[in-house]
Formats: structure tokens, C-alpha cells, sequence
């Protein structure tokens, strides 16, 4: 089933591989929640967060090392976890090869997209989660 909204849960220091999963899933009409393009000015940033986690029905984290070390990663995976309508709709995104445990000692039973090789294979198997054929932007 498509997501009515996915929440995408990165580190601000990978702003630049967030922005192309985005791309490729807005192209691919698959609404994302990201707070570089979410967020407006004068917007309580941490209240906008939290109203979208509660909002969307599917959750997305960008795994890196700088994901590992951010706090708000952190928090906005616990809430994921903890919430029982995203059972089974929490996809992690290896962007980068990190200490998993960082972030949550059962991240690592999660079947992941692994975005470590070449780009448009991974692209290929997150749209998959879909049932969507993957067309490059």
C-alpha cells in the first residue's frame, strides 16, 4: 500500500542524499515529509516534527554515521518504533556503513535498502516496498 505521507529521518550534515531520495520519491508520487523543504520560517520546528510523526503512516531513517550521532535521529526513530502503526513500515536507508546499535539495538533484524553501491539499484528496491517501478528522474 502507498503511503498518504512518509517521514524521512536524516541527519542535517547528509542534507544532500536526503535530497535525492526526496527527489526520486516526489517524482515517483510518494509524499515525503523533510523538513529542509517541511519546515517554514518562524514554524516551531521541534512542534512541526512531532505533529508530522504522529501525521505519517510511513517512516523512512537515513543511516550514517552522522545519523548515529544525532540526537533528533535518535528521537524520531524511537517514536517510529514505539508507534504500532508503523509496525512493519519503518525503512531504514544505508547510506552510509554505521554502529546500528547507536540508534537502536533492533534496527539491524530491519531489512534495509542499502544505498552503499550504485544508486538507481537502490532507488529500484525502495520503490519496490511499493509495488512502483522505478523511473530516473
Amino acid at each position: 500500500m502507498l503511503p498518504n505521507e512518509l517521514f524521512l529521518s536524516y541527519s542535517s550534515l547528509d542534507h544532500a542524499f536526503a535530497n535525492s531520495i526526496v527527489e526520486v520519491l516526489r517524482y515517483h508520487s510518494i509524499p515525503v515529509w523533510h523538513g529542509e523543504t517541511n519546515l517554514l520560517g518562524a514554524q516551531q520546528w521541534h512542534d512541526e516534527i512531532g505533529a508530522a510523526l504522529r501525521r505519517c503512516d510511513w517512516f523512512a531513517v537515513i543511516l550514517s554515521p552522522n545519523a548515529a550521532d544525532s540526537m533528533w535521529v535518535r528521537r524520531e526513530l524511537r517514536f517510529a518504533l514505539d508507534e504500532r502503526g508503523l509496525d512493519n513500515k519503518i525503512l531504514p536507508v544505508l547510506y552510509q556503513a554505521c554502529d546500528l546499535d547507536q540508534l537502536s539495538w533492533t534496527l539491524s533484524s530491519t531489512q534495509m535498502i542499502d544505498f552503499t553501491g550504485d544508486f538507481h539499484t537502490a532507488c529500484r528496491a525502495l520503490l519496490r516496498t511499493w509495488g512502483l517501478r522505478y523511473k530516473q528522474p
